[in-house]
């Protein structure tokens, strides 16, 4: 099954650049990067799609000749070369260093054939490979499907246009809670969502998550650099759902092992894009700062894997507001998740804010550059005095703005903190999370403490 996808858009905006470089798609295994690019097909005359676990593929990068390669590669595939434009699929290509290395020829030797690459765990071949071209390739990051991309997946095309009205129809409020619902459940893996499409039961969708995280656990053997260091990751992906909040690495899960042996296995999980490690920063201004020495949260690929990890599909079913599981960690993740999603022609880490002292500890769920500004984001439910961090934070900040995801509807209020400071809350119903910079940068131009022109609501 073909989803619609936003990366789509960015391949045309790719395809119809006349200095197009080579492409190189990146994100963890089973996110749809080969199902992407074969849709993406369709936009040309030709596709020539190579696979470098096979041999007789990879072999074609021992030419070391661009247009030696091109053509053995028309050969071996049995197309034919002519006008119009083609496109080359190199698949798997962290197989192939030396077919990393080549992509640099195709932009100087033959602009005319597009060229788009992908694989699993590119993040670690790539810093094996000498000569890297730098600055002559072009970056697609892709990730599991969103908010909105689930709503088209489900045929929801009213919803989803209503989602893109900024602002966003009140009368749409109750419909779009209870969708982003359903997904916060079911979570953007293409593979499940499929499967949930056709079948409509997500009991039925049990065996292929575990066989998903299962694959996910195999690629560890990828990921070691040896025995024991494959072990000591086995047991961060076994014992990292289970983990409250901000971690620590010494003993990580309950074990005996250092902070070093923790660290170095959570970062090759990063690396491979199914553990994120998201730092905290201390700042209230940009730049934002990560602060290394301070305990980081951790991110999964898909909110879908934490749920049925931990079992939570079953009692989220019955709830009302999201906040409610888990002490609000998995809508949390979750909007963490959609905010990610947003940034595909760079990697994004986001990250949150902490004040330690030794009288109290703050925590603000999420910060976001807008310009000259660094906003606050929480994702609670609750009333305005349940936000002492982000007051905490709105006291220091350069700015009266702040921004609160929740089960409410879409509403700007004026608040005051109990130090006294006036400022700006915008309310943003929890399926917004991927219109969080729209909505920042309209909630910037059209409000101020002084004057407001517009009613958010719609």
């Amino acid at each position: 099954m073909n989803f619609s996808r936003a990366a789509y858009r960015e391949l045309l905006n790719w395809k119809n650049n006349p200095g197009h470089k080579p492409l190189m798609i990146r994100g963890a295994r089973q996110v749809g990067k080969t199902t992407l690019v074969r849709e993406f097909s369709r936009e040309f005359f030709r596709y020539v799609e190579l696979n470098l676990e096979r041999q007789a593929d990879r072999e074609l990068f021992d030419l070391e000749d661009v247009s030696k390669i091109v053509n053995a590669a028309y050969l071996l595939k049995e197309q034919k070369p002519g006008p119009g434009p083609t496109l080359f699929f190199i698949d798997e290509i962290q197989e192939s260093p030396k077919a990393i290395q080549m992509l640099r020829y195709f932009l100087e030797d033959r602009p005319d054939i597009y060229v788009i690459a992908a694989g699993s765990l590119l993040e670690f071949a790539l810093e094996d490979v000498p000569g890297f071209p730098v600055g002559r390739i072009d970056y697609l990051y892709l990730y599991p499907l969103n908010f909105p991309e689930f709503l088209l997946a489900k045929g929801h095309t009213q919803a989803y246009e209503a989602l893109n009205t900024i602002p966003c129809p009140a009368y749409a409020f109750n419909r779009l809670l209870d969708l982003f619902h359903e997904y916060a459940i079911i979570g953007g893996m293409p593979e499940i969502l499929a499967t949930y499409v056709n079948k409509k039961n997500i009991a039925s969708l049990s065996t292929l998550y575990k066989s998903l995280w299962q694959a996910y656990k195999d690629d560890v053997e990828k990921y070691g650099k040896n025995a024991t260091n494959k072990h000591i990751i086995r047991h961060v992906i076994d014992s990292a759902p289970f983990e409250e909040d901000r971690i620590k690495f010494e003993g990580f899960g309950g074990s005996n092992y250092r902070s070093r042996e923790v660290g170095e296995a959570l970062r090759a999980l990063d690396l491979a894009r199914v553990i994120q490690l998201i730092y905290p920063t201390t700042h209230v201004a940009p730049p934002v700062m990560a602060d290394m020495k301070k305990r980081p949260r951790l991110q999964f690929l898909d909110t879908g894997f934490l749920n049925q990890i931990l079992h939570l599909q079953g009692e989220m079913l019955r709830l009302g507001d999201l906040q409610d599981m888990q002490r609000g960690k998995i809508i949390q993740h979750l909007i963490t998740q959609e905010l990610i999603s947003v940034f595909q022609k760079e990697p994004y880490k986001p990250h949150f804010w902490v004040r330690e002292s030794k009288d109290a500890n703050s925590e603000v769920d999420m910060v976001f550059q807008h310009g000259r500004y660094l906003i606050p984001i929480e994702v609670k439910s609750g009333k305005q005095g349940r936000l002492r961090s982000l007051h905490q934070y709105v006291e220091r900040a350069n700015h009266p703005y702040a921004v609160r995801l929740y089960a409410g509807e879409l509403r700007v209020e004026e608040a005051t903190t109990p130090g006294g400071t006036p400022y700006l809350l915008l309310n943003l119903p929890y399926y917004l999370g991927t219109k969080i910079p729209e909505y920042i940068e309209y909630f910037i131009e059209n409000y101020s403490l002084e004057k407001q022109e517009i009613d958010l609501k719609g």
